[in-house]
């Protein structure tokens, strides 16, 4: 316990964090999800950091991509070999800063990570939801998080903050609740999936349900469609890297050898990498969930669900201050999809920072260690709270005059 106290005052670490969870929709009040259906009772797990200030203006919302969950940063035991998914970004000290900041961070509706999905179990029937699950959104994944925050007593949240699927979490946070939402972060994300995209997830989810253990679903209690799910997994890790980075990190070397086996045997280094990432990945995650969470990807169209088609009528939804950052080498969500999100937020007049950071590491350069993401961030808070202090103070002023 000691170590991770050091690094607490060096500003390395949380140090030792604590997933929790909060149950609600309990029936007959269930959560009633855009595909019509009602789902309940609905659990999400979640994880904080730092401390609520009194005013309770502090909160900042992380938002985790596909396959993500709650624990964004610090350790569970002393003696984890990897701390938290953005453990470089929040701590103290940190681009986002928890001796300044409260953090939330929630694993979404649907997923894996201890809250409800295809794996957790149908109180009905007593057994995994499976294809049973119904089909949810990114708006019910957010509707989910907003009951969370209204547990917690929050009413205003300083900024939301996410990548690639997180980021249209924070998108439609900020069209969605406007009163709640005083400004967002965008990383590496869209306002509506491209054609490609929707292929990439496609191919993955056809590998999936072609494998023969995945039964329509149904594997719980058998064995699992792992080769399907790993070559899923291998498809979607190649769209998170870039040309560069591969040429870069493998290029053409042999995996340990000076000759071709003449087999299918994996010769190349990037062959062997790529079945390491697909195995790595069937440990940790659940097969249905990646159906269900890549399709709600496919399915979200800001323009379509909050501006009948236009994203400048989408965001004139929205109050927030806006910092949208992409990244050079991202071909899955390129720089012009941001840019169009920019055009449209300041043809609403909104508060917008954009910035294209250099990086060689493709789609998933927002989740590695970058000085300008960090420096970005961390200025970005810091002069949001800044002005929201100044105004709740002016507001404070102005009703103390009225009573005198």
């Amino acid at each position: 316990m000691s170590e991770y106290i050091e690094h607490d005052k060096a500003g390395v670490s949380v140090g030792l964090v604590e997933k929790k969870s909060y149950t609600f929709a309990e029936p007959p009040d269930e959560m009633i999800l855009e595909c019509g259906k009602k789902l309940g009772p609905i659990t999400i797990a979640y994880e904080t950091f730092g401390e609520l200030n009194d005013d309770k203006n502090n909160t900042v919302l992380i938002c985790h991509a596909l396959s993500g969950d709650s624990h964004v940063a610090g350790y569970y035991r002393p003696h984890d070999p990897k701390p938290g998914w953005w453990d470089i970004m929040i701590g103290p000290g940190k681009g986002i800063d928890t001796n300044k900041y409260f953090i939330v961070c929630s694993n979404i509706l649907g997923s894996c990570m201890g809250s409800t999905g295809p794996s957790t179990y149908n109180p009905k029937t007593k057994e995994p939801y499976g294809r049973n699950f119904p089909i949810v959104t990114i708006g019910d994944m957010v509707r989910a998080q907003k009951a969370l925050l209204d547990y917690l007593g929050i009413k205003k949240v300083l900024s939301v903050i996410g990548g690639s699927i997180g980021g249209m979490q924070v998108l439609e946070w900020s069209v969605r609740y406007p009163e709640m939402v005083v400004s967002a972060v965008p990383l590496a994300t869209t306002t509506r999936h491209s054609a490609l995209a929707i292929a990439f997830n496609e191919v993955a989810r056809q590998a999936i349900m072609a494998d023969p253990n995945w039964k329509n679903g149904n594997y719980y209690s058998g064995s699992k469609p792992d080769v399907g799910l790993a070559v899923a997994r291998m498809i979607g890790h190649i769209t998170y890297l870039s040309d560069e980075s591969m040429r870069l990190k493998f290029g053409r070397r042999l995996q340990e050898k000076t000759n071709f086996s003449h087999n299918f045997e994996a010769d190349f280094q990037v062959e062997s990498y790529l079945r390491y990432q697909g195995a790595k990945f069937v440990d940790r995650f659940d097969a249905n969930s990646f159906l269900y969470i890549t399709k709600a990807a496919d399915y979200f169209d800001l323009e379509k669900l909050h501006g009948s088609g236009s994203a400048v009528k989408a965001f004139s939804k929205t109050r927030s201050r806006f910092l949208v950052v992409s990244f050079t080498s991202d071909w899955l969500y390129p720089t012009y999809q941001s840019k169009s999100m920019v055009k449209a937020m300041k043809k609403n007049g909104l508060d917008v920072s954009f910035c294209e950071i250099a990086a060689e590491w493709g789609h998933d350069a927002f989740l590695l260690p970058n000085e300008r993401l960090t420096a970005l961030i961390k200025s970005f808070l810091e002069s949001t709270y800044t002005e929201s202090q100044k105004q709740k103070n002016e507001i404070r002023s102005s009703d103390n005059r009225l009573m005198d």
